[in-house]
């Protein structure tokens, strides 16, 4: 199982930095890769990505969500991964995100390309343009503002 943690700090308040991740179906606008992410029901989302150069069709559930908090998540069918995003308020207008998330390759060309490290440079760049996505618009496409307890 490989990890990854990064944060970015975004001139933008909190509480619009998060509304603004929970549209999951605007990834594809900042995160490399993703083709499309299809919000199926509060807590669930089918994703088609391209990972390491093999497209993969997924979903992800939510298994625990706070607003202004954080969201956590896990794979229910292959790849495996599970991670969090934290949403930290510096200041009234600064948030720190930081994402976490663990994952397993598979196949020898996701291997070679954790290797490469090509996923962790790929998520520093999907933060940054998440970032300069928010910070361009000002405010929020939408928001969820749904609380998900954590499984216990």
């Amino acid at each position: 199982m490989s990890t990854i943690e990064h944060s970015v700090d975004i001139v933008v308040p909190v509480r619009v930095v998060y509304n603004q991740w929970t549209q999951f179906e605007s990834f594809p606008e900042f995160m490399e890769g993703v083709e499309s992410v299809k919000q199926l029901s509060d807590t669930r989302n089918a994703w088609v990505a391209e990972i390491a150069g093999v497209r993969r069709e997924f979903e992800t559930e939510i298994v625990e969500q706070r607003p202004d908090e954080r969201i956590a998540w896990r794979s229910v069918d292959g790849p495996h991964q599970a991670g969090v995003v934290t949403f930290y308020r510096l200041d009234d207008i600064t948030t720190r995100v930081t994402l976490q998330m663990a994952y397993d390759p598979a196949g020898f060309a996701e291997v070679a390309g954790d290797w490469l490290q090509l996923v962790r440079m790929r998520v520093r760049g999907d933060l940054r343009r998440f970032k300069d996505f928010v910070e361009s618009r000002g405010g929020e496409t939408g928001a969820w503002r749904g609380e998900v307890p954590p499984l216990h």
